[in-house]
Formats: C-alpha cells, structure tokens, sequence
C-alpha cells in the first residue's frame, strides 16, 4: 500500500486528489495540507510513500519544499502551469498532471508510482542476500557485482554505471537506479550522482572524490553527504 500525503494552497484542489485517491486500492491517501510548512513538519516524522505536490504555492514553492528533504518520498506534481515540466522531472519527479487533470491520467501516475513503490520493496527484500545486479543494455542483461561499482552518472535518458575498467549505459531512470540498489552503500550526492560509500576517498567543500575522479555535491544534497562518513 502507498501511503501518500498531499500539498496544495488551494482546498478544492486538494478534493479533488481525496475523491479520486479513494477509488485506487493500492493509495492511502494519508493526509492533506494547505500550509507547505506544516506538511515538511509531518513528512520529517511520519512515514510517506508519496507526495502530490503542487507547485506554485504563497509561502514557498513545491520544488523548493522538495529540495528542503533530505530523503525526499516520491513525488507527483500537480500543477496549472506547464512550464516547470522539465525542471521538475530534473528532480526525478514520477509525473507531472496538468490541471484539471482527468481520472485516467490521475490513475495512470499512480500506477508509475506503484511500480517503482513495488520495485523498491522487491529489492529492498533481496539486498541481503545478493551481491549482484542485472541491468538491460542494448538487446542484453549484463550482471554487475555491486562491490565493482564507483559511481552511477545521469546522461540524458541514460544511466551510466562507472567500473575500474569499463562504463555501462543503461536506459533507466535514477530513481530506478535507487531502487535497484541498497541504500546503505549508496548516497545520492547530486542530482546526476549516487555514489559507492565504500569508493569515496575524501570529501571537500562542494565536491567529492572517488580514486582520482572530482563529483560534484549537489545543492540540497548535504545531509546525504554527511551519510558517508557515519558508521
């Protein structure tokens, strides 16, 4: 079951999520906020599967909030302006709906959401049993040995997984890519970049190193950097 939240300064558009999330069976739609900052105080606490987000809000936008949690849940932005479409997939949104979005398309993000939801629980389950991963490339699956990974890159609509010796482009998503792999050994620094804890030899101010190779840390990523130096 995913538990969702949603975030919007306009009450009627927040009815709208409510009517259409209780017809879903796999959404639990758990709470409602109007106030930005009171949902950034229950999302700190409780436990979210996803946020339905709206975008333009008084007091502060729906990307900003996004960007203020460390370990930000899904999100789904819901939004009567399309000119942040790029930017919010940018921040591995799941979808962007349009207002007045119909039923159909409202059931259609979920249903992305779900998938990876449902990919995420899958491997979270296997991490400790398996030392491996398969990834498509081109017409194959090609194994790769997680401890052989330094670092994942975004490249367009592609994810290249950096080795010792060879680099593998993958077509997935990051969030995909963070689903596959466990999160104990991985951090995400930037938006571009989640690296191997274990591979990271120094960290300076803006960037991070792994063997001779500078990565830079992503505004907003600061406390997922500070998760490679904790035991």
């Amino acid at each position: 079951m995913l538990k969702a939240v949603a975030i919007d300064d306009e009450p009627m558009a927040l009815e709208v999520i409510k009517s259409l999330s209780v017809k879903i069976p796999f959404l639990q739609l758990q709470a409602c906020f109007t106030n930005a900052f009171e949902a950034m105080g229950y999302l700190k606490k409780e436990e979210t599967d996803l946020i339905f987000l709206d975008i333009k809000m008084p007091d502060i936008s729906g990307m900003d909030l996004l960007r203020s949690l460390s370990r930000p849940p899904m999100v789904i932005f819901t939004t009567a302006y399309s000119e942040h479409a790029v930017q919010s997939f940018e921040l591995d949104a799941i979808d962007y709906l349009l207002k007045p979005f119909s039923p159909a398309r409202f059931l259609k993000a979920c249903h992305k959401a779900y998938e990876l939801f449902s990919l995420k629980k899958q491997h979270t389950g296997a991490q400790s049993s398996t030392d491996h991963i398969f990834i498509k490339s081109g017409y194959g699956q090609i194994r790769i040995d997680l401890g052989e990974i330094l670092y994942v890159q975004s490249t367009g609509n592609y994810m290249q997984f950096v080795l010792p010796d060879e680099k593998i482009l993958s077509r997935l998503t990051m969030n995909e890519v963070e689903a596959l792999l466990p999160t104990g050994a991985f951090v995400r620094i930037h938006r571009s970049y989640l690296v191997a804890r274990s591979k990271v030899s120094r960290i300076e101010r803006g960037s991070v190193w792994i063997k001779d190779k500078e990565l830079p840390i992503g505004a907003g990523y600061a406390h997922e950097v500070d998760r490679i130096t904790r035991p």
